[in-house]
């Protein structure tokens, strides 16, 4: 186990090398590897461990009756999922988490995190904060994903994220984390609509793209 990596993650930040071994003695950690393409949860499962990504990535994907796919997140190292869910142990999965890649998560008992004890040391507290912490970022993370959604057209929709990812990264040049079908899952639209829609900004100058590298550009004043 790789204690400083973990001092490193939201979940453990403040927590020291020292006092991770009875930490995860506490939490019931259990590691365990998965091949990519593996539901690592599924939809319907009611979980009462979250999970933390210490390798490779996991999607949180929705499938509908019709197995059409809708990629919600993409997390990688680090990152943890299922918390909401093994909070509340009782309600089950609305979502699919399949590895992205070959994976190694940690998996860590949720209600004995959420309940400190006489060997759970100093810090117990803190996790408890950070994962509070989490899940207000998780919560503005779904905001923007609803702001993105919100115009009914693929190119609002397309403008907003690719805009988005801009101002984040500070240039009008970058790269994203989807293919063009998860982009198209991300934003709710048909992946050949979307492009479609690509190939006309591209013709009017808005843009330029290869894969998941984008170029906004402001077209030519006449």
């Amino acid at each position: 186990m790789d204690y400083f990596f973990l001092t490193k993650t939201p979940l453990f930040q403040g927590v020291s090398t020292q006092e991770l071994p009875a930490m995860l003695s506490c939490l019931e950690a259990k590691q365990q590897s998965f091949q990519k393409d593996a539901r690592i949860y599924r939809a319907g499962d009611t979980v009462s461990a979250l999970g933390l990504i210490l390798s490779g990535s996991v999607r949180i994907e929705s499938v509908d009756l019709w197995g059409h796919t809708s990629v919600l997140d993409l997390a990688g190292p680090g990152s943890v999922f299922a918390e909401t869910y093994a909070c509340i142990p009782q309600e089950p999965l609305m979502v699919d988490v399949v590895a992205a890649e070959p994976c190694a998560i940690l998996f860590l008992d949720t209600q004995r995190l959420l309940t400190t004890c006489s060997s759970a040391c100093s810090h117990h507290s803190r996790l408890i904060r950070n994962l509070l912490a989490i899940s207000a970022r998780k919560n503005l993370t779904l905001s923007r994903r609803i702001f993105h959604t919100s115009s009914k057209s693929i190119r609002g929709r397309l403008l907003s994220y690719l805009s988005f990812q801009a101002a984040c990264q500070g240039s009008p040049e970058f790269s994203i984390p989807f293919n063009r079908q998860q982009l198209a899952d991300y934003l709710g639209v048909d992946r050949s609509a979307l492009s479609n829609e690509l190939s006309k900004m591209r013709r009017e100058g808005l843009l330029s793209a290869e894969r998941n590298h984008f170029c906004l550009k402001k077209p030519a004043q006449e």
